[in-house]
C-alpha cells in the first residue's frame, strides 16, 4: 500500500471512530445541558442496547426489527433510569448526582455480569453480508459507512428537532434557565424525560455500531466509550451538541493518527497522549473549543 493510500485508509478509520464517539457524546451532552448531570451510566445504556439486539436476533427476530426494538428498549431503560435514580435527587448537589451515576454503573454492570456472564460474546449483526469494499487497496467496511451516514443524519435531525419542534424549543429554554422555564409553565418532567429518551436511543445506536465494529460485546463494554465521550465533550464544549460532534471527531482522528504516526514502541501510550490533550484544553480553554457559544445556549 502506498503512503497516500495508507493515510486515506487511516482517514476513513478515524472518520468512522469519530462518528461513534460523536454519537455517544451527543446523548451525554443533551442530558448535561438540561440537568448539569454527567451520566456515566450512559455507557451502560450502550451495553443494554447491544445485548437486547443480540438476544432478539438469537431468538430468530429479523435483524432490522431486532435493532429497532433493541434501540427502543434502550430508550425505555433511559426513562426508567431517570425516573428511579435521578428524579428523586433533582435539586441536590452535583456531587450527589455524580456519585449516583457511578452507583447506577456498578448496579447495571454487575447485573449484566450475573445475567449474561463475564465472558465476551461474538456480535456479528450487520456483518451478515460481505463487510468490506476494496477500492484501490483501500478497505471501507460497511460499519464505517453506516457509522458516518447515521451520525450525519442524526445530527441533522437533532438540529431540526431542537430548533423547530415545541419540545425542542422547550429543551433550549430549560438549558438556558431551568428555574425561569418552570416559572413560565414549561413542563420540566416532560422535557427531561424526552432528553433522557433521545439520548438513550443515541446510546443504543452507538452501542450497536461499537459492538459491530469490535465484533463482540461484554458487560463492561460501555466504560471505555463513555470515558472517551466525556473527554470529547470537554474538548468540544460540555453541554453543546455541535461541540459534542466536533469533540468526537477530534478525538477519533487523534487516536487513529497517533497510532498511524507514532513509533511502535509508543503506540501503546495512545490514551496517555489523549489525556495530555485533555489537560491542555482544560488549561488553555476550559470551556472547550465551542465553549463561548455553549455558555449562551448549550443546545
Amino acid at each position: 500500500m502506498s503512503h497516500t493510500a495508507y493515510y486515506i485508509q487511516q482517514f476513513i478509520n478515524a472518520l468512522s471512530l469519530g462518528s461513534i464517539y460523536a454519537l455517544v457524546t451527543i446523548g451525554l451532552a443533551m442530558v448535561f445541558s438540561i440537568l448539569r448531570l454527567i451520566n456515566f451510566a450512559h455507557g451502560d445504556l450502550m451495553m443494554i442496547g447491544s445485548y437486547s439486539i443480540l438476544m432478539l436476533w438469537n431468538a430468530g427476530v429479523p435483524v432490522w426489527i431486532a435493532i429497532f426494538v433493541g434501540v427502543a428498549l434502550c430508550g425505555m431503560a433511559g426513562i426508567i433510569m431517570e425516573r428511579v435514580c435521578y428524579r428523586p435527587l433533582r435539586g441536590s448537589a452535583e456531587m450527589t448526582t455524580l456519585l449516583t451515576s457511578f452507583a447506577v454503573v456498578v448496579f447495571l454492570e454487575n447485573g449484566a455480569t450475573l445475567l449474561f456472564g463475564p465472558n465476551t460474546r461474538p456480535f456479528r449483526i450487520l456483518n451478515f453480508t460481505p463487510p468490506t469494499f476494496n477500492i484501490s487497496s483501500i478497505l471501507i467496511s460497511k460499519i464505517d459507512v453506516i457509522a458516518v451516514v447515521l451520525t450525519l443524519i442524526i445530527l441533522l435531525v437533532t438540529t431540526l428537532f431542537i430548533k423547530k419542534t415545541t419540545i425542542g424549543i422547550a429543551m433550549r429554554a430549560v438549558a438556558d434557565d431551568l428555574t425561569a422555564s418552570h416559572l413560565v409553565g414549561i413542563r420540566l418532567d416532560r422535557v427531561i424525560v424526552s432528553a433522557f429518551f433521545i439520548g438513550s436511543v443515541f446510546a443504543g445506536l452507538a452501542g450497536l455500531l461499537w459492538s459491530a465494529r469490535a465484533g463482540k460485546l461484554y458487560p463492561l463494554m460501555g466504560f471505555i466509550p463513555v470515558v472517551k465521550a466525556f473527554v470529547a465533550a470537554v474538548i468540544g464544549g460540555f453541554g453543546s451538541i455541535p461541540g459534542a460532534v466536533l469533540g468526537g471527531y477530534v478525538l477519533g482522528f487523534l487516536e487513529v493518527f497517533l497510532v498511524a504516526m507514532l513509533p511502535p514502541d509508543f503506540q501503546g501510550y495512545r490514551d496517555a497522549f489523549v489525556f495530555i490533550l485533555l489537560i491542555f484544553v482544560l488549561l488553555v480553554r476550559p470551556q472547550g473549543i465551542l465553549g463561548a457559544k455553549a455558555m449562551q445556549r448549550r443546545i
